[in-house]
């Protein structure tokens, strides 16, 4: 079975921050899930690093001011694509990110807070039928694929 996941949370060097953060918890995968790493924000166009975004009402604005909505709308359509080329029915994405943030993202002040939402690309995989699990939900994932 092949799942989606943000490729920084397999250490890849693709965050905003040019860092990647590797998760102990994903050895728990049995061998018969293959990951397919992705990271919206770099196949939508933006560099890394880049300077910090957050979702204000529906747009994606950068610490800077720059509205960078289309290039987060770019990438969750790449991310959307690789997903059906490789039959993914499940993502494993980073939580409170404004691409992949499931559930929680930051309210868009730059300030820390998260407040209940989702990330462009979390948004689109779920609307299109994916479903989406942050890191901290991988027991609900192997819970769910179980029987698969």
């Amino acid at each position: 079975m092949n799942i989606l996941i943000s490729a920084c949370l397999l250490g890849v060097k693709c965050r905003y921050d040019g860092k990647g953060k590797t998760y102990d918890v994903l050895s728990a995968l049995p061998e018969s899930i293959r990951l397919i790493p992705v990271c919206p924000e770099q196949l939508g166009g933006l560099s890394t690093p880049r300077p910090k975004a957050e979702i204000k009402n529906g747009r994606v604005i950068n610490i800077e001011g720059t509205d960078v909505t289309d290039a987060f709308k770019r990438g969750a359509e790449e991310v959307l694509r690789l997903a059906e080329i490789f039959g993914c029915k499940y993502a494993i994405l980073k939580e409170n990110s404004p691409s992949c943030g499931k559930g929680q993202v930051y309210n868009g002040d730059f300030s820390g807070v998260l407040i209940d939402g989702d990330g462009i690309c979390a948004k689109l995989l779920s609307q299109k039928g994916i479903k989406v699990f942050g890191e901290s939900q991988i027991d609900k994932l192997l819970e769910e694929t179980r029987n698969e």
